[in-house]
């Protein structure tokens, strides 16, 4: 897509604005779009944060195959020159490509956030018994057996509570 000021170069920012309640959206290269007051966030700094995603990924090295998204057309390639995924369906088309890198940004692939105030007692055991069935596979596998010992006894007192919390839910 062309920009909608300068219609020579590629748009590669997309703006929406909302003036009396009225949406306008705009297609902008980079240059129409920082004379416009649109630059990057981080753009006054010397920071890219495009630049440094892709730097993530380059150090995988280039895919073999030349696969591309059904959806959009990226190839591995262009999301590692670039540091963006093409669309929703690249995550999965590319899974395999972008896992190192996603763990090495992020730490970890599985999302640990906080539970809400008003998560019942139910979650909450379920999400300890979890947490210290990790703990106890470590233990285990450090052979500190006298804390495994203390972690599996912990996890079956909770397992009891959570046995008769819903028996007691039943009921009601």
């Amino acid at each position: 897509m062309l920009c909608q000021l300068c219609e020579k170069k590629q748009a590669t920012t997309h703006i929406k604005t909302i003036l009396n309640g009225e949406l306008k959206e705009y297609n902008l290269c980079s240059e129409c779009a920082q004379k416009n007051g649109y630059g990057s966030f981080f753009g006054g700094i010397g920071f890219d944060l495009d630049k440094l995603f892709g730097s993530f990924m380059d150090s995988i090295g280039p895919s073999k195959t030349k696969k591309r998204c059904q959806c959009c057309g990226s190839s591995f390639e262009d999301i590692a020159k670039s540091g963006k995924v093409g669309c929703a369906e690249c995550y999965d088309v590319f899974y395999e490509e972008l896992l190192p890198s996603v763990q090495r940004i992020h730490g970890r692939t599985s999302h640990t956030g906080k539970l809400a105030h008003s998560a019942g007692t139910e979650v909450k055991v379920r999400n300890e018994i979890a947490k210290l069935r990790t703990e106890l596979e470590k233990a285990i596998k450090e052979q500190e057996f006298e804390k495994a010992a203390e972690l599996r006894d912990r996890i079956r007192e909770l397992e009891k509570f959570e046995g008769t919390n819903a028996g007691a839910q039943g009921k009601e």
